[in-house]
């Protein structure tokens, strides 16, 4: 097939602003995950599909299977769904205590 590019689980993307390695990002409705410390306008390849352990707001508790959401103001993964992007899905249950930042995301790759 001639017109066939690449099968799209990562693209190289210039960031639009400073993101550290593993953390998101979201360029236009494309959320990625960054493979290196970048600062913004530099160009990174992006994780766009994969399991990842994300920054959450602190203080939700999520269950397995929960949509997850993008809140590119606080650059946190969220299950508040207005004014923020789907980015995927929780994988596993997590609690919603200050200390409980970090939530397992499967990304849905679709923007």
């Amino acid at each position: 097939m001639k017109n066939y590019i690449q099968p799209g689980n990562t693209l190289t993307l210039a960031v639009p602003y400073d993101v550290a390695s593993g953390g998101g990002f979201l360029l236009g409705g494309i959320f990625g995950v960054s493979n290196i410390n970048a600062i913004a306008g530099e160009e990174v390849e992006a994780s766009l599909v994969g399991v990842f352990d994300l920054t959450k707001a602190a203080s939700q508790a999520w269950s397995a299977g929960d949509k997850v959401y993008w809140d590119d103001t606080n650059k946190v993964v969220t299950k508040t769904a207005t004014g923020n992007t789907l980015i995927g899905v929780a994988v596993e249950a997590v609690g919603g205590t200050a200390s409980e930042t970090i939530g397992r995301v499967r990304l849905n790759g679709s923007f």
